[in-house]
């Protein structure tokens, strides 16, 4: 493992913790939109989170539904899902919800998997407020996702489009704890991780839902790394980057 990979995982896990210095912050021209965001963008580069212990980890779990799996070819998001976490707890209570206005009809199959319609979407909010409600949710906690490398395609296109800056939060695959279990495992559906860990499936296929199993998912195997004896995410690291 090479110094570029030390420094890319440095910048995927660079985030200030527990900050709530923006949580009632409520901009109302797109200029304070523009100038929050980029506020939150340097907040987390003022401290790593490589050290945190892992039972104090704050991070955020969340999903997209999207019309398709390419946002470069036009694909558009229709709903975000997220809910909060410390450690290995759930903050049950703690959760982001909505539907996101597309001009992009919704493909039948799409609409049949997600049981969201083009009907629904003409009366949800604007994505540009979408967004900026799911940026003041998060604040520059981590995030989490379960094949994230989706999820950060769609984020970062979205955010450019709608409000003109480029979506610098880091995502952890939540694969990344899992690999501690079984360094050289393909990404597994949601479904199967689910049923090996005896998670209930439940709602698939709705952001909420998917981000709620997730973050099961991710608490699952955060408690496995830490009765393995890892004490932060700089140790899991390591001894992923050893068996490459």
């Amino acid at each position: 493992m090479g110094m570029n990979d030390m420094v890319r995982f440095v910048r995927q896990m660079s985030g200030k913790l527990g900050s709530n210095i923006y949580a009632g912050l409520q901009p109302q021209t797109n200029a304070q939109q523009i100038s929050f965001i980029r506020q939150l963008q340097k907040e987390m580069k003022q401290k790593n989170s490589l050290d945190c212990p892992l039972n104090e980890l704050p991070v955020i779990v969340f999903d997209l539904e999207t019309t398709g799996f390419f946002p470069e070819k036009g694909d558009k998001v229709i709903s975000i899902g997220a809910i909060k976490m410390t450690g290995s707890k759930i903050h049950e209570k703690d959760v982001f919800y909505s539907l996101v206005k597309t001009d992009t009809s919704i493909p039948i199959e799409i609409s049949k998997l997600t049981n969201i319609d083009n009907g629904q979407l003409e009366g949800a909010p604007e994505a540009k407020d979408v967004l900026i409600d799911f940026f003041n949710f998060i604040g520059s906690s981590i995030l989490v996702a379960h094949h994230a490398k989706h999820e950060q395609a769609f984020m970062k296109k979205i955010s450019l489009e709608q409000l003109r800056v480029s979506f610098e939060h880091r995502i952890i695959d939540t694969s990344f704890l899992v690999r501690l279990t079984n360094p050289v495992i393909h990404p597994l559906p949601l479904e199967q991780l689910c049923n090996d860990c005896g998670i209930e499936v439940t709602d698939r296929h709705h952001a909420l839902a998917d981000a709620k199993m997730a973050a099961q998912i991710w608490a699952f195997f955060l408690k496995k790394a830490q009765h393995q004896g890892y004490n932060n995410l700089r140790e899991v690291y390591e001894y992923l980057s050893r068996q490459r």
